[in-house]
């Protein structure tokens, strides 16, 4: 059975974005950090990421130099074809996907180098993190595609009392 918090969450994320915006900017930090953790187990102990995928089917993460030269020995390329072939500079100057969904993500939602897959991917949704708190726009522009992000959120406001 569903989680109720779950139901027709992206819908309820896209009408709460300003509240959560309000939340992330009051709340104490130390609060946060204290339930964090048994909050993002919680989480994904409710969602299967291979059952959505939506972040490797919308969004890159930036390959930093260390993915670069890992998943480049993984494919067997030379570090220059490898960043030619998928990547491109971003606004930022970070190296990301030059296509969505991701190359690498199989039509079963697994992700074909998925033990060498770079550090953005390995982190995300950062819902165990202070990036939570610490890049509250991230964290809510992440609320409205991943579950996770929205029911951490949700959770973390129903268990932290607001001032």
């Amino acid at each position: 059975m569903e989680n109720p918090l779950l139901v027709n969450w992206e819908k309820k994320s896209r009408e709460r974005q300003k509240l959560y915006k309000q939340f992330l900017q009051r709340v104490s930090k130390n609060e946060v950090l204290s339930r964090q953790q048994d909050i993002h187990e919680e989480a994904f102990n409710k969602v299967d990421c291979l059952s959505c995928a939506n972040c490797c089917k919308n969004y890159s993460p930036r390959f930093k130099t260390p993915d670069i030269k890992r998943i480049s020995k993984l494919l067997g390329l030379r570090e220059g074809v490898f960043i030619e072939t998928y990547l491109k500079e971003d606004e930022d100057g970070d190296f990301v996907l030059q296509t969505a969904p991701c190359p690498f993500l199989g039509s079963d939602n697994f992700c074909s180098i998925y033990e060498d897959r770079p550090s953005d991917c390995r982190r995300f949704p950062y819902t165990d993190e202070d990036v939570l708190i610490k890049r509250a726009s991230l964290t809510i522009k992440n609320s409205s595609f991943c579950p996770i992000t929205y029911y951490t959120l949700e959770r973390l406001m129903q268990d932290i009392p607001q001032r």
